[in-house]
């Protein structure tokens, strides 16, 4: 997977109001996720084509139909990657204040 891959595929709303859907409820069909959007079916399969291509939408057939199914895992690497490193100092800052708290500072 690569990072700039999801990042080009999130940027586009249309593909985030996709996920959004797919989130809601998963294991749709194409036709399915057509359905009251202002976009042609051409269009749609083309934005599930770059979701697939970046690994945030998996393909399962089921006969003739895909069924179309989120995959949460490159965005929680991305949050967990990008939140983890700002989020290390508070946390380190907070363990040092409860060792402070607790008497176990060093003076």
């Amino acid at each position: 997977m690569d990072d700039d891959d999801v990042f080009r595929a999130l940027a586009d709303a249309s593909r985030r109001l996709l996920l959004d859907r797919l989130h809601d409820r998963n294991g749709q069909s194409l036709g399915e996720l057509c359905q009251g959007l202002d976009m042609t079916r051409q269009a749609v399969a083309k934005h599930l084509d770059i979701l697939r291509q970046a690994n945030l939408v998996t393909i399962r057939r089921s006969g003739r139909e895909k069924h179309h199914f989120i995959n949460p895992v490159p965005i929680n690497e991305i949050a967990w990657r990008w939140t983890a490193k700002f989020e290390r100092s508070r946390i380190d800052a907070l363990v040092g204040l409860k060792k402070i708290l607790e008497g176990d500072g060093h003076d």
